[in-house]
Parts: structure tokens; C-alpha cells; sequence
């Protein structure tokens, strides 16, 4: 994890304190608390172009789409996090501690930024693939147009499928799709 404040030695519930009166996110994994960097521009873009899209898309079925204001709770490992998109379907399930960490997402999405990619593609993956409602995970990058989608099968094993320009990517998890070049249409970086 890539932050410039690192707290050691806190519980989950210390946790949960500090980010109450917090203005600033925060993941927590094993009594270690990191501050979430801020995003580019053109990672706020790219959020905003794919949950607003989502949204749209889910309105009024058995999903929906939240902002990075969501926090989610891998209750198997306990990592809390704040994915740049997160889609829950049916009713929200939360921790007992607390009724603001979902437990149940079904679809998390995150814009890979230069300092946190190889976290998110390794370490925080092999957390997200451990809670048991999530279907897919997607990726998108920043510095190309270039998205991946991990998929998990009824086996529990995970597919990789990787997407570019013109192609659609099928998020069959939740009954829709998405445009790459739609994703991207807006986020192009100033000149």
C-alpha cells in the first residue's frame, strides 16, 4: 500500500474511530492503518465515467452502484478498503461493528494508478477474491486504454480477460456491459 501515514498497533474498532473524524480515507489491515492518497484527475475521470455509467445502467434492477465513499470489509481477512467503484446486488449486508463496512459487494472496480497497480493486481486481489459474494473484479488503467476483468467461476477458480479500444466488456455478474472507448471518451488527458 502506497500512503504517506502509516499508524500502527489499532483495532479494528480504533480503526473505525479515526476514520469517524477523519477527512481523510484510510484502509486497515492487522492493526496497520494507511492513509489513501489522493487521485489524478484523470483517475477521478475515469471513476466518475464508469459509476455513472453503471449507475445508469443498473437503475431501477437488483443492483447498484456506489462511490469510493463506500467502504468494504473482506470480513475473511480483514482488510477494509475503499474501492473506486463498488456494485452490490440485492440487500447491503455490513459488519456488526459497523453499519457503514459492506460486506457483500458483487462487483468492485479500481483505476490503477502508477503507485498502487501492483498492490491492487496482487496483494489486494488475492484479499477481494476471498469474500464470497463477489463475482468480478475490474480493472482499469490509466496511463492506456486498457481494461481487465477477473471473473470468478462456479468453481471458484478466476478467468482474466483483458479489453482495448473498440471492445465491450460483458460484467455478466450484473446483467450489463460497458464501452471501453465510452470509459475512456471523457478521461482523456489535458493537453
Amino acid at each position: 500500500m502506497s500512503a504517506p501515514a502509516h499508524l500502527h498497533g489499532y483495532t479494528f474498532d480504533e480503526y473505525l474511530d479515526l476514520e469517524a473524524v477523519s477527512n481523510v480515507k484510510h484502509e486497515y489491515l492487522d492493526g496497520e492503518i494507511y492513509a489513501m492518497a489522493g487521485g489524478t484527475p484523470r483517475h477521478a475521470a475515469l471513476t466518475l465515467a464508469i459509476g455513472g455509467t453503471l449507475l445508469a445502467k443498473l437503475r431501477g434492477g437488483p443492483c447498484r452502484a456506489f462511490s469510493s465513499d463506500l467502504r468494504v470489509l473482506v470480513a475473511a481477512t480483514g482488510l477494509a478498503t475503499y474501492p473506486d467503484v463498488t456494485v452490490v446486488c440485492g440487500p447491503i449486508e455490513t459488519d456488526v461493528r459497523s453499519q457503514v463496512s459492506v460486506t457483500n459487494p458483487k462487483l468492485l472496480v479500481e483505476v490503477l494508478g502508477s503507485s498502487t497497480e501492483n498492490y491492487d493486481l496482487g496483494e489486494k486481489f488475492e484479499h477481494y477474491r476471498q469474500i464470497l459474494s463477489l463475482g468480478a473484479v475490474l480493472y482499469v488503467w490509466q496511463d492506456q486504454t486498457r481494461v481487465e476483468l477477473r471473473v470468478r467461476a462456479p468453481d471458484g477458480s478466476w478467468s482474466i480477460s483483458t479489453f482495448h479500444d473498440d471492445d465491450t466488456v460483458p460484467l455478466d455478474v450484473i446483467g450489463c456491459t460497458l464501452s471501453v472507448r465510452e470509459i475512456y471518451r471523457d478521461a482523456a488527458p489535458q493537453e
